[in-house]
């Protein structure tokens, strides 16, 4: 899998508290906000709500850039 560079700037305290955690896990930081982040996705995923607003955005941007292709 192709992986992609990001900064992610956290509170000191949050940062502490996921060093401890990856520590009690004996996982990296990263993984512990790779799964961190993987279980919002999936989260929001089974938010009818959410994906409703996503589809409404998406068709939204997509009529714009239709607008802006013409």
């Amino acid at each position: 899998m192709t992986r992609k560079a990001t900064t992610v700037r956290l509170p000191e305290d949050l940062a502490d508290t996921a060093e401890v955690v990856a520590r009690a896990r004996g996982v990296s930081v990263n993984q512990v906000i790779l799964d961190a982040l993987q279980a919002e996705v999936d989260r929001v995923r089974q938010d009818e709500e959410f994906m409703t607003l996503l589809h409404t955005l998406v068709e939204r941007d997509k009529e714009i850039l239709d607008r802006l292709a013409e």
